[in-house]
């Protein structure tokens, strides 16, 4: 996607204003809208016994060439395509694309990427599993990085949520650029994402216990430090609505030391610029701050839409190609814009009840069927339609989100056992 802004990073921030200008121009870059990326968060569970524990030794193994410096002393080779290989802190791999002009070729560099990775793992009795928490171990951190152990401190104070996060969640991540008008685009990614969250939930399950929710992981995420999880002010310039955001989120890690990333408890990133503590951050503070925010819709010089489940087998795609097919099909928008009208601000309920609720799922079935237009007109190949095409007629258009299949699986269970 397009880069941050150059800037003298060791250079001190000279006060909030310069701050607040300087987010807002790395984090949205106008022009016309050309690429598209996808980041994909995968489980690694033991083929022969999915609740085995993962080691941080068994996984390094498994990545070989591919290795993060989270786990590793040497520079990672990225895969075939370009893609680049991250652990996140419960072992969780994750796979970005490099930006690409089209959804097809997405998709293509994605795929085979993906492909390669799976094989690697296959090799060493381990498979890649997708959902969007994971279905048979609780939270254990294999990562030792300083900065996943300042983060358990900070979510440590509110509760267990952060550990969950950070080691049980796994989403499926599409970057846009922001666009020629980046309020527009800001807007109707934070309308739709209701909508979004009920059609793709599939995480009804966490470490083999039904959880109430049809989206456990969007229920984890809602439970986290609000000052950098909440959504920003999606009316008006969202450039200053996110630089006022930023500045305002609590400090995450204070890198001071080489070993102990640990922030004072409490303290916003303008209360350090107002003189809270230590030296004045530097703007290369700053940049890093910028990397702990996590809102549903993250803007990093693109935007990046945090909020979908990750989903088993190739319904990757069809998250992907929905995303893409409403930000990048005027008509589609405008159409999907109206049908969300009705559910926007319905994050609790898409989380809980997904498509079950009568409100979330009339506008999912108008989505999917804009969708489907959108796709044809962007030229989608006849393999991606018919996956979308599956997808739609086996859960959208038949009041289901993936989540269901667990939930159907249990009642037929329970019933069995009268």
């Amino acid at each position: 996607m397009t880069g941050m802004v150059v800037q003298e990073t060791s250079a001190r921030v000279a006060g909030a204003e310069d701050a607040e200008a300087y987010v807002a121009s790395t984090c949205f870059k106008t022009g016309p809208p050309r690429l598209l990326g996808v980041e994909l968060e995968w489980f690694v569970h033991d083929t022969r016994n999915p609740r085995t524990e993962l080691s941080a030794g068994r996984l390094a193994a498994a990545l070989g060439p591919h290795l993060p410096a989270t786990l590793g002393d040497r520079p990672s080779s990225p895969l075939p395509c370009g893609s680049v290989v991250t652990v996140e802190p419960g072992g969780q791999v994750e796979i970005s694309s490099p930006p690409a002009p089209t959804l097809t070729e997405c998709l293509r560099i994605t795929s085979t990427d993906l492909q390669v990775l799976a094989a690697r793992f296959r090799a060493e009795h381990l498979a890649l599993h997708g959902s969007g928490v994971d279905r048979y171990r609780q939270p254990h951190r294999i990562l030792r990085h300083p900065r996943y152990a300042a983060m358990e401190a900070h979510f440590d104070r509110t509760g267990d949520a952060g550990r969950e996060m950070m080691c049980t969640t796994a989403s499926v991540q599409v970057s846009v650029d922001t666009g020629v008008d980046p309020a527009e685009r800001w807007s109707l990614l934070h309308k739709l994402g209701p909508v979004l969250v009920a059609m793709f939930a599939d995480s009804a399950v966490q470490a083999g216990q039904f959880t109430g929710w049809r989206s456990t992981r969007q229920s984890i995420w809602a439970r986290l430090d609000p000052s950098r999880t909440r959504p920003p002010e999606t009316t008006g310039d969202p450039r200053e609505a996110y630089a006022r955001f930023a500045l305002d989120a609590e400090l995450l890690c204070c890198r001071r030391s080489p070993d102990c990333w640990d922030a004072p408890a409490g303290t916003t990133f303008r209360e350090w610029l107002d003189g809270a503590f230590g030296p004045p951050p530097t703007y290369d503070d700053l940049a890093y701050h910028l990397t702990t925010l996590f809102p549903p819709v993250r803007a990093q010089g693109h935007l990046e839409v945090r909020y979908l489940d990750q989903q088993s087998g190739d319904a990757w795609q069809v998250a992907t190609a929905v995303v893409a097919a409403l930000v990048g099909d005027a008509q589609a928008a405008d159409l999907a814009l109206a049908a969300a009208e009705p559910a926007e601000g319905r994050w609790e309920q898409a989380a809980r009840c997904a498509v079950a609720d009568p409100v979330l799922d009339r506008a999912a079935r108008s989505v999917a069927d804009v969708t489907g237009s959108a796709l044809a007109r962007l030229g989608a190949q006849p393999e991606l339609l018919d996956t979308v095409d599956r997808f739609f007629e086996t859960y959208t258009d038949q009041g289901r989100c993936p989540a269901d299949d667990d939930l159907d699986a249990r009642s037929v269970r329970d019933r069995g056992r009268k």
